[in-house]
């Protein structure tokens, strides 16, 4: 397999950024993560930044993916978050420090998806956006009522209302997906929704395009920090694309 691969991250509007994001390729596989942190500067910062830390540190579990890759992918994000608690140590902002989180792996037999919280994956071809994760979130709960549309999402009232989150106390899990392995030409996003929140459909249909490169993701980035006309969120995000 072989990939192109960019990232970017920004503060928007705000004073700090407590996204975070953290990757390994080689030849054998991809795994990409982004995380929004959750619960005040110190405790979101270190959440989100803990858990991606923690993914990369528990990465022994990519040889174990090909007997049962949901189970041991899901273990694998579940020693994840023992490692991040390892590393609050014993700072008290733990148990409200909380994170969104999106985990991507890619081998050439499978992709696996981890996702908890209202970042998101996009899977595209130059053709459509083939999928998207499902946001834990109230406004993904109204869309699929049928109550709002896509577009609307990014600036519903409680857009920011989560209904799962990752935390060192593990009330609620993250979902696990396995899709078929990627093919040549398709391009993977992983995003906060700093940045999702403000791009149209065809926007980042536009990033699946041959042509689209580091350049095109930096002008989608700053778009979308634009039109939030002064309170942009943080602004996160992962392209990698199948050469």
């Amino acid at each position: 397999m072989e990939f192109e691969f960019y990232q970017l991250t920004s503060a928007g509007d705000r004073e700090s950024n407590q996204d975070y994001m953290a990757y390994i390729i080689n030849d054998e596989y991809a795994l990409l993560v982004v995380a929004d942190g959750l619960g005040g500067y110190s405790a979101g910062d270190k959440a989100s930044r803990f858990f991606c830390q923690g993914l990369l540190a528990t990465a022994d579990y990519s040889k174990r993916i090909q007997e049962n890759p949901v189970a041991t992918f899901a273990a694998w994000v579940d020693a994840a978050i023992d490692k991040m608690k390892l590393l609050f140590q014993d700072d008290e902002v733990a148990s409200k420090a909380h994170t969104t989180c999106v985990c991507l792996f890619i081998d050439s037999h499978r992709v696996l998806t981890a996702h908890c919280g209202d970042s998101r994956i996009y899977r595209m071809n130059p053709k459509e956006i083939l999928w998207r994760s499902q946001d834990h979130s109230i406004p993904q709960q109204l869309l699929n009522a049928g109550k709002i549309s896509e577009e609307e999402m990014g600036v519903h009232p409680d857009q920011n209302q989560l209904t799962r989150s990752i935390n060192v106390l593990k009330k609620h899990h993250p979902e696990i997906h396995e899709y078929p392995a990627i093919q040549k030409g398709e391009t993977f996003l992983l995003c906060t929704d700093g940045f999702w929140g403000n791009v149209k459909q065809t926007e980042l249909l536009q990033l699946a395009q041959p042509a689209s490169g580091k350049a095109a993701l930096g002008k989608v980035a700053q778009l979308t920090v634009l039109r939030a006309l002064g309170r942009s969120d943080n602004v996160t995000v992962q392209w990698l694309r199948c050469l």
